[in-house]
């Protein structure tokens, strides 16, 4: 790093440059135990890291408000709520890409997150004002349904189109022990601050951690605070700040492309096979434990387990995994373990093999294959970063998430029980296993070919 890039890198934070330099060594060092990280990217991992905890914080402050307003907008209408939802993102992804097509990335990605941080502050004076209860809360349950995955998404566009394939599967791991641990903390604050603050103020608090977000974000996108891009994060091809394309060009590219397409696919049997394991968890729990409370304290138990093992798996295994053992490999993981329980379930259709089989599927999901799954995108243009990824995660994500409903109420329909249902798929787990090994060795040949 020279001297130049540590003075501008000292800009944007109030410290001399010999603290800064003092900090940045200190960090070095520490991080250096857990991750092989390179001197010039520990501010860019640093300032990701945060990003990632701020984006998460700031929507699980959200998330349980969401859950209550789903509640007072009647549970009986919630199938017409995933409905409205998915509609609307379609619309938004619609937006999005309008926008992506107009803008480069430095104004993109922050008027993106302002937009949301508008949004909230909408809903809060909505909700102080006490207005339309019922409407309210429906439109609060959408939204936050759509924010969630946007502003995640959003997120990995940065980090993919800022860091290079290599590095990111060193460093990915690390930048998502940041989420899991704004994926603890929200939930945290909100149980402690829901009652003397009130519904309506937390939303002031999200809004918080979604500003210090942006304040990350607009470190991140500046070169002189990117120690990694500033090395060679953007492609010969792909110079100065532009996303360019037009508004349809991203959705468009998928169905030309093998490899998007090889994606879309991962992502629809990621979501149908495991929405069947979800839902049926569900119905077990409903049909065992009568006390709402017993059904809460079961969902927080194991909600801790798959964070406490997440985060150890973030930061201690997949950046190993995936430089041994290749992006195809972590990948594979989750499909050959759904298979493994799928089977495990069929032998023995019980609650607690079940409850067991989630927890260690939503640890390697959110440790392992959601981390490699960002590394797939790190090989596209930039405009396939923002545009198509966004359509992925957005849109076909919550079609999964929409079909898995319709198929899962089909086979139940058949009298399947919970043995038949690990049966009906079996074969699909195998054919999600083998496009995952596929995956891996179309990403190596295309980072091979942009090195």
């Amino acid at each position: 790093m020279s001297k130049t890039d540590a003075k501008q890198k000292c800009d944007f934070l109030p410290l001399p440059p010999a603290t800064f330099q003092t900090l940045l060594g200190l960090a070095y060092t520490a991080l250096n135990r857990i991750v092989r990280i390179d001197r010039d990217e520990v501010a860019a991992s640093l300032w990701s890291f945060a990003c990632f905890f701020f984006v998460l914080c700031g929507y699980y402050v959200l998330r349980p408000l969401r859950d209550e307003m789903g509640v007072q907008g009647g549970v009986e209408n919630l199938p017409w709520l995933f409905s409205a939802t998915f509609a609307v993102m379609l619309g938004a992804a619609s937006l999005f890409g309008w926008a992506a097509a107009r803008l480069p990335r430095r104004r993109l990605v922050p008027w993106t997150y302002l937009f949301f941080v508008a949004n909230v502050l909408v809903f809060y004076a909505l909700f102080a004002a006490g207005a339309a209860p019922p409407t309210v809360a429906r439109a609060f349950f959408i939204w936050v349904s759509v924010f969630n995955l946007f502003v995640v998404s959003l997120f990995w566009s940065l980090m993919v189109d800022l860091f290079r394939p290599q590095q990111a599967e060193r460093l990915f791991g690390f930048v998502s022990a940041g989420g899991s641990c704004g994926a603890l903390a929200g939930p945290t604050l909100t149980a402690l601050l829901a009652a003397p603050l009130g519904t309506a103020n937390l939303l002031l608090l999200s809004c918080c951690f979604l500003g210090l977000a942006l304040v990350c974000v607009y470190a991140l996108i500046r070169r002189a605070g990117v120690d990694a891009a500033a090395s060679a994060a953007r492609p010969s091809a792909e110079p100065g700040d532009s996303i360019g394309g037009t508004t349809w060009s991203g959705i468009a590219e998928i169905p030309r492309s093998p490899y998007l397409l090889g994606i879309v696919a991962y992502v629809l049997l990621y979501t149908v096979l495991f929405g069947f394991a979800y839902l049926e968890l569900a119905r077990m729990v409903s049909a065992t434990y009568s006390e709402s409370a017993q059904r809460t304290a079961l969902f927080a138990q194991m909600d801790l387990a798959v964070n406490v093992i997440t985060l150890l798996g973030q930061l201690l295994v997949v950046a190993k995994f995936v430089e041994k053992l290749g992006v195809g490999a972590a990948l594979a993981l989750l499909p050959a373990l759904g298979l493994a329980g799928f089977v495990a379930i069929g032998l023995a259709p019980l609650l607690a093999v079940l409850i067991a089989f989630q927890i260690l599927r939503r640890a390697a999901d959110y440790a392992i294959a959601r981390p490699a799954r960002e590394m797939l995108f790190t090989v596209l243009t930039r405009e396939a970063k923002y545009k198509s990824k966004n359509f992925i995660d957005t849109v076909v994500f919550r079609g999964g998430d929409a079909a898995s409903g319709w198929v899962y109420a089909a086979l139940k329909g058949l009298g399947l029980g919970l043995a038949g249902l690990a049966a009906a798929v079996i074969p699909g787990a195998i054919l999600w296993l083998l496009l995952g090994l596929w995956l891996g060795r179309q990403h190596a040949r295309k980072s091979r070919g942009a090195a």
